[in-house]
């Protein structure tokens, strides 16, 4: 029996990918991207926005204690979630349409682990210089260069962690009082223990964990198989063009050999450390810059670009055979892109009509069960329902509640004299309400009548209605 030192290793230790700096179209793409996705994420909460004075002017605000989203002009109460519900189907449906077209350009591109992965990187470089600087200083022992170089880096992660951990809370309060009572100590223990989380997973997940986020933890490289087929343009190898690979011997090719000079630039960029040209493979973003890498050389040793490239299954099997690929929109213009389009316009366009059709006030009506009804001393049968109104605007507003289509039955609200109600702005007020019917009429001989409340703003023309049944003694 051998012993447990002999026994096989079922799993590997990971080696650190140190990606080497490379220019070109799909870098620059990167770079854009990531300035332009962190300036939104770090910016938009310090924007502000006049609503008036019972409302926050903070433009974009998830408002948890009272329960409402602010996004500029817009704001969504909790009985209308379906707009966040409609927002989120959007944003799955968007990356079905892109996953099928393009294949993971989200996590190439716009992935918050790709984002902060590339920006760790960027300041890892700076700090330690390129790839095969990084290769030695990790090789080399602890010594005072490398612990000076290390501390800085590690140091600028931790400060740019802890921005992303602060940023993120400041979409749920004004963020000029929080970031106040933050440095005075002021601040709810969940602020300080969220950002605590987000700086920790922040700092190890695109510092040290990288691509093992990608590869182990996120399940989209497992679900993106069902959303990609023949004519998804993906990074692909063009090997009936680079194969047989070979060396460069002294500056010149073989003419016996492809256009790949195996000098393993596309491996070096990756920051997946995978090798593109071994075929598909699941570890792969699609970032292109193994793209970048390939056309670079190939720029200098006088061969066309493309060796790598983005292209389709269905390309592969024309330039095999000697025919032109597919044009590129003949690849995003199919059936299956189409259909999500037509699905993700479909649901935009139906979330604009209800943006603009809906009102701002609103009313719900909760009958009182516990009793059905009391017959009063006078015969006369009484119902009563808890309303709640809510008022949507910037300014108070006083609300009629009527009765519809039954002059007979009378409307009284407890506490009041007459049936005008005020609601302060941009709240939402409850009232106790009473129907009243005389004996001998229908409704209070019958189980149930169906009746309908409304509430009206007097000089105004919005008012809505609620329908309920006024519970009647059975003859």
């Amino acid at each position: 029996m051998s012993s447990q030192d002999d026994s096989p290793q079922l799993y590997a230790a990971r080696e650190p990918i140190f990606p080497r700096r490379v220019k070109g179209n799909f870098r620059t793409l990167k770079w854009w991207l990531m300035g332009v996705l962190l300036g939104i994420y770090y910016i938009t909460p310090w924007i502000r926005w006049d609503r008036g004075p019972a409302m926050p002017d903070q433009a974009v605000l998830v408002d948890i204690a009272n329960r409402r989203f602010f996004f500029f002009m817009i704001e969504i109460w909790p009985h209308e979630f379906y707009f966040v519900a409609g927002l989120l189907i959007m944003a799955g449906i968007g990356l079905f349409l892109f996953t099928s077209a393009f294949g993971r350009v989200w996590c190439g591109y716009a992935c918050p682990q790709t984002v902060w992965t590339d920006l760790f990187i960027l300041v890892e470089r700076w700090i330690e210089g390129d790839r095969n600087a990084r290769v030695r200083l990790h090789r080399q022992t602890w010594n005072g260069e490398k612990v000076r170089k290390y501390g800085t880096k590690w140091l600028v992660w931790l400060l740019i962690a802890v921005g992303t951990g602060g940023a993120w809370i400041f979409y749920f309060a004004d963020a000029p009082t929080l970031l106040r009572d933050l440095f005075t100590l002021n601040a709810h223990p969940a602020a300080y223990i969220t950002v605590g989380i987000l700086t920790a997973t922040t700092f190890f997940f695109g510092g040290f964990f990288r691509e093992q986020i990608c590869i182990y933890a996120c399940p989209w490289p497992r679900i993106q198989a069902a959303m990609v087929d023949e004519d998804t343009l993906t990074v692909g190898y063009r090997d009936w063009r680079g194969e047989p690979r070979g060396k460069l011997k002294k500056g010149q090719l073989d003419p016996a050999q492809g256009d790949c000079i195996d000098c393993m630039a596309c491996v070096n960029v990756c920051p997946m450390g995978i090798d593109i040209r071994d075929g598909q493979q699941m570890e792969c973003i699609t970032c292109g810059l193994c793209i970048d890498a390939c056309d670079e050389v190939m720029d200098r040793i006088g061969k066309p670009r493309g060796l790598i490239d983005y292209l389709a299954l269905s390309d592969e099997v024309r330039e095999r055979q000697g025919a032109p690929a597919i044009p590129v929109w003949k690849h995003v213009f199919r059936p299956r892109t189409m259909v999500y389009t037509v699905l993700w316009a479909g649901i935009g366009i139906g979330l604009i009509v209800a943006l603009f059709l809906r009102t701002d006030i609103d009313m719900s009506i909760s009958p009182v069960r516990n009793p059905t009804y009391v017959v009063l001393s006078d015969g006369t049968i009484r119902n009563a329902y808890d309303i709640r109104l809510r008022n949507m605007s910037n300014e108070p507003r006083p609300f009629f509640l009527s009765v519809a289509d039954a002059p007979s039955i009378r409307l009284t609200i407890e506490g009041e004299a007459g049936q005008l109600v005020t609601v302060p702005a941009d709240e939402q007020a409850s009232f106790r309400v009473y129907l009243t019917a005389p004996p001998g009429i229908e409704a209070s001989r019958s189980a149930s009548t169906p009746v309908r409340l409304w509430a009206s703003v007097p000089g105004e023309t919005a008012r809505i209605y609620g329908e309920t049944v006024f519970n009647g003694r059975e003859q």
